[in-house]
């Protein structure tokens, strides 16, 4: 395993940090809606922590359902 820079994360470890799972997150990187990533070869695949940070935080906290966005 390559290393990455100390301030990025790969896949798994950044799903550990969002509470998701790292097939969540390549399939956000697949259809959207996910942080931004880097593609560092073909299989590397790593986050800067900033960007992690930016996307919860856009992503805001939730009280119950009702304050999710409408489907509709």
């Amino acid at each position: 395993m390559e290393d990455v820079r100390p301030h990025m994360m790969r896949t798994p470890e950044a799903a550990l940090y969002l509470g998701c799972a790292p097939a969540t997150l390549s399939k956000w990187r697949c259809v959207g809606g996910g942080p931004r990533f880097v593609k560092l070869g073909p299989r590397i695949v790593a986050y800067h922590v900033e960007d992690l940070n930016v996307w919860l935080a856009s992503h805001g906290t939730k009280r119950n359902t009702a304050d999710a966005p409408s489907a509709a």
